[in-house]
Parts: structure tokens; C-alpha cells; sequence
């Protein structure tokens, strides 16, 4: 049994056997590993030491900086079969998934490395004579990023990378639920050599643990992946000391299918949208708005295509295309949602039942006459169930698929670029996808806006989520 440790100042700590969790596999239900409960003490200390270490790493040349984000890269690429086998096991995610995130985590810390030479301040023109006006970019302080389990890997570097390239330290707290992969990278870490105090990991609950990370006076930024609930809370807590928040919530993806679009293709790139990860990611695609002209041909299609999705264990089957769900609870709370659709009088074509049998498994599901105001459409379902919904006009497919309180991700699908540029000006959300899955690039920017969160992520935006301005007026000797 391996029991995992909290990192802190340079060091593994770790506790009595009583202060520590079970880590589920949820694919076989079995125990695979221990870790920390969570001690606000040490929470604490890992604040005070990374207060203590900033300035001195933010006086480093930020190439020197980038130097350690690129070795951490190389630690990841030898140790990546290690690391894919840990997301499998605790997070149920398919061999191909797996190992796409273990390699793009790496090339995601060689992108914001290259950073170190770019980002950059400015010089303003001034309205006196003999006056200089410059704006500096500098570090926030100390960081604290709240992880979810769905990308475990990825967004450790997600929030520690541009962190770090900019002179900031920073405190990662991984989900309970997926902690192994947080361990390695940080076994990584340690091997790296990075200064005392400038990476922490600190294991626990987010309700025992977020708060203290959210208000502490000596925390300049926190930013959370997770529900849209756990970034209200973050976000009352950092209002008692002004923290800086950076907050990346639910999703309701749209997907509209205009009477003119490619429907193998629109086919394809939905269903790999709403599938992957077992339908838990927050930029999937969560319900497809499709033109009535052409629903039979496409509901054929797609319920086909669902109903013949290969679902198994990723350990043991390294072509599954789709595995569990995250927990016991998530599949219960899946198949209540698509009862109540139904009840509601939504149909199902496929799928819709929890199989027999160990691990927390639920079929690609899709339900055909849903209407917008049912749950099933408005609330985030984080699983793999695609409910349908018909319109007739592009001004309906738009007040239809805007009619959310989330703005993650929306997709459309056409061949008209008339059609295409005019619903990008219409929709009302972050991000989104013509002709093509749900799936960003780490030189964009991934962002949302009503209850899909603050800020956001990657390319030059992202980083400087991790800046502050600081603006100098100089005024020579006229």
C-alpha cells in the first residue's frame, strides 16, 4: 500500500496512519493507496515558507526560472509510463486520454518555460515634458492553486508553470480522489532541486483546507478548478482579505447542428466531445441543439454511434474508449438526473441504465425530446448523457443555446461561413468551436464568463493572470 506525503519546504511529511484517506480505484472499487487528510498547520507553515522564499525567487532572471520548469518536463517524459498508470488506476481515465495529458503537461511546462524572454512591460508616452512613464510586470506573491480530479496532472502545471516562470511560489492542493499523479510530479520536483518553499504540496479536503487557502492575508492569488458551488465559497472567503481569485467553474456546452452541417462529421466531434473522460470534463459537449429538418438522419446516427462506444476497465483494456465515473456517488447522481429527464418526458435511445457488476461504469446515454427548461439542459450532468433539443431558425438555436447560466464552451456546426461568424458574434460564451471537437489549445485562452468562472487559463492571457502592474512616473531635470 503506498501512503502518499504532503511536500513542503524541500521536504516529504509525513503522518500517524489515523490521518489518512483511502484512494479509490473506480473501475474495480479496490483501495490503492493512502493520503493525508489534511492539517491546517501545515497548510500554514507551507504559506509561511513560500511567503519567505518569494522574493528571492522572483529576483532570479525568469530564464533561470524557465530553466527548472524544463527539467521538471524532462522528469515527466522519462517517469511518463509511471505517471499514465497512476491517472488510470485512481482516476478510471482511458490509456489514450492518460497518456495524452502526461505528455502535454510536459509540453505544456516547455510552452510557458519559452515565456521567460517574452512577457514584458511598457513604455507610455507622456503628456510632460521631460517625463518617462513605464508600467513593470511583476510577480503576485504567494499562489495557491485547489485542483479537481478530472485533469489531476494537467493542472498542476496548468496553475504552477505560469506561476512560476513569473516569480511567483505557489501551494497545490490536489483532489482527494486523484493524489498519485500530484506525488510524482512533485517526486519531480524535489529531484529537480527548485529552491526551498517555491513548490508546496499540501494534501486534504477543500472543505477543511480552501477556506484557509482562499483568505490567508499572506496569499495573493487562488485559483480553483471545480464546481461552480466551490468557487462561490472560495470566492466569499477571498473577499475577506481582497485575494486575487482565478476561478474555472462548470460548463453546459452547446453543440448546434445547422441543416447544412457535415452530420457524420458533427457526429464525430460530438460524440468525442462528450464522451471523453467519461463525460467529465466542464468544456464537453453537454446537449446538442439540432434542426428539426434533419433530426431523424442525425438522431440515427448518433444514437448508433453512442450505443456502440467500448466501455471498460482502462487497466485491462488498453483500447477502451470509454471508462468509469469518478465515484459511486457521481454514477448515482448521473442516473437520478436521467430518471428525472425522464419523468419529465424526455425519451431514452440508448443507454440509461447502471450495469452490474464492480467499478462506477455508465453507458453513453442520449435523450431525445428534451426541452430547454429541463434540468437535463440547464444543469451540468459530468457524465456521459447528451440530451436533444430541435429548433427551427438560427435566431432560436441562439436564444436556445444562450438560455444557460453557464458560458464555458459551445460548438457549431456548418458549412456556411455567413452562418458560422454570425453565431459567433451571438453566442454568449468563452470559447468556441467551429467544425471541430471541444478541445483548446494551450497557446489560447481558456476562459468562461457568467457562472463558468473568473478569469482563465494559457497563452499570454493566462500568464498574466500571475502578474501586477506596477506603474513608475519618472520625471527628469527640465
Amino acid at each position: 500500500m503506498k501512503y502518499l506525503s504532503d511536500y513542503m519546504n524541500n521536504n516529504f511529511i509525513e503522518y500517524p496512519e489515523s490521518e489518512y484517506l483511502n484512494v479509490i480505484n473506480p473501475s474495480n472499487e479496490e483501495v490503492i493507496a493512502k493520503v493525508p487528510q489534511g492539517s491546517k498547520d501545515t497548510l500554514n507553515q507551507a504559506i509561511e515558507n513560500s511567503y519567505e522564499a518569494q522574493k528571492e525567487w522572483e529576483d532570479l532572471p525568469a530564464v533561470e526560472r524557465g530553466i527548472y520548469l524544463k527539467k521538471i518536463a524532462v522528469g515527466i517524459r522519462e517517469r511518463a509510463s509511471e505517471i499514465i498508470k497512476a491517472i488510470i488506476s485512481e482516476g478510471g481515465k482511458t490509456y489514450a486520454l492518460a497518456e495524452t495529458e502526461t505528455y502535454f503537461t510536459a509540453d505544456y511546462l516547455d510552452y510557458m518555460a519559452e515565456w521567460a524572454r517574452r512577457y514584458e512591460g511598457e513604455i507610455i508616452n507622456s503628456d510632460r515634458k521631460g517625463e518617462h512613464i513605464f508600467i513593470y510586470k511583476k510577480a503576485l506573491g504567494v499562489t495557491t492553486g485547489i485542483l479537481p480530479w478530472n485533469f489531476p496532472f494537467f493542472l498542476i502545471a496548468r496553475k504552477a508553470a505560469p506561476a512560476l516562470i513569473t516569480g511567483n511560489t505557489i501551494i497545490i492542493k490536489p483532489s482527494m480522489e486523484t493524489p498519485i499523479n500530484a506525488q510524482i510530479f512533485t517526486e519531480i520536483v524535489d529531484e529537480v532541486g527548485l529552491p526551498k518553499g517555491v513548490f508546496n504540496l499540501i494534501n486534504g479536503k477543500g472543505s477543511v483546507l480552501g477556506n484557509e487557502m482562499a483568505n490567508h492575508e499572506k496569499v495573493s492569488l487562488v485559483s480553483l478548478t471545480g464546481s461552480e458551488s466551490a468557487g462561490k465559497n472560495v470566492m466569499s472567503e477571498a473577499s475577506k482579505t481582497l485575494t486575487k481569485v482565478n476561478l474555472e467553474l462548470g460548463g453546459k456546452a452547446p453543440a448546434i447542428v445547422f441543416k447544412d452541417a457535415d452530420i457524420k462529421d458533427a457526429i464525430k466531434n460530438i460524440v468525442d466531445s462528450r464522451i471523453i473522460n467519461t463525460g467529465q470534463v466542464c468544456n464537453c459537449a453537454e446537449k446538442v441543439y439540432v434542426h428539426s429538418s434533419i433530426k431523424s438522419q442525425f438522431i440515427d446516427e448518433l444514437v448508433n454511434t453512442m450505443r456502440n462506444i467500448k466501455v471498460s476497465n482502462p487497466e485491462d483494456d488498453k483500447n477502451s474508449e470509454m471508462g468509469p465515473l469518478i465515484s459511486k456517488k457521481a454514477q448515482l447522481t448521473t442516473h437520478e438526473k436521467v430518471e428525472k429527464a425522464v419523468s419529465e418526458g424526455a425519451e431514452i435511445l440508448c443507454g440509461g441504465k447502471i450495469p452490474s457488476g464492480k467499478g462506477y461504469f455508465y453507458p453513453a446515454t442520449v435523450l431525445d425530446n428534451c426541452l430547454n427548461s429541463m434540468e437535463i439542459i440547464q444543469e451540468e450532468t459530468f457524465a456521459p448523457v447528451l440530451p436533444i433539443v430541435t429548433f427551427d431558425t438560427f435566431e432560436e438555436a441562439i436564444e436556445l443555446a444562450n438560455d444557460s447560466k453557464f458560458g464555458l464552451t459551445s460548438s457549431v456546426y456548418t458549412k456556411n461561413l455567413d452562418i458560422a461568424f454570425r453565431a459567433i458574434d451571438k453566442l454568449e460564451y468563452g470559447e468556441t468551436y467551429i467544425n471541430r471537437e471541444n478541445f483548446e489549445a494551450m497557446q489560447g485562452f481558456h476562459a468562461g464568463i457568467k457562472n463558468s468562472g473568473i478569469g482563465g487559463a494559457d497563452g499570454k492571457h493566462g500568464l498574466e493572470e500571475y502578474l501586477r502592474t506596477h506603474v513608475v512616473y519618472m520625471q527628469l531635470n527640465k
